[in-house]
């Protein structure tokens, strides 16, 4: 017979350490991370040419970037990874914030990328709420889900189509 003691309304993962799911997102972080850098030492003479929402937003990304691999692959669950996980929530919050001020292929609107800045604004959040509730399997899978679409495969999309970083880059 089940008791009150048997129901764990917070699932539990079956370990915290880094899955090979989670090392590859971290190694992709890091990749997107140096393409990003590069990207921004070649494109040095057009600098001046930008708005500050770019460079806030570029901040921002580069800080959700940089923090990610450090928060998939360390220990989890101490105040370290509390304090960095709150960093990181706020890095992204600003990133997709400062991204619905960025228009610059459609000034005066919105494109589809701004979908995701929505998404983002929903679902950070919940990634910091799920933890601080200890519900470590949404936590998780929130995480991973954000970090793959709105870090990894969203900066990937800034390099095609003759957007800035990928003009920079490849130009």
């Amino acid at each position: 017979m089940a008791t009150l003691a048997d129901t764990n309304p917070t699932p539990r993962p079956k370990s915290l350490a880094p899955d090979i799911f989670e090392r590859v997102l971290a190694f992709a972080a890091i990749a997107l991370l140096l393409v990003v850098l590069v990207a921004l030492a070649k494109g040095h003479a057009q600098w001046g040419l930008l708005p500050w929402q770019v460079w806030a937003h570029l901040a921002t990304v580069l800080t959700a970037l940089a923090l990610t691999p450090v928060m998939l692959l360390r220990r989890r669950g101490d105040r370290p990874h509390r304090m960095l996980g709150t960093l990181w929530v706020a890095a992204m919050i600003l990133t997709a914030l400062i991204s619905l001020d960025i228009r610059l292929t459609n000034p005066g609107g919105f494109s589809i990328i701004h979908v995701l800045s929505a998404w983002t604004l929903i679902q950070v959040p919940i990634i910091w709420w799920s933890a601080r509730t200890h519900n470590l399997v949404r936590h998780r899978r929130a995480v991973r889900g954000m970090v793959l679409g709105a870090l990894i495969i969203a900066g990937f999309f800034t390099l095609p189509f003759g957007r800035l970083l990928g003009t920079w880059l490849f130009g």
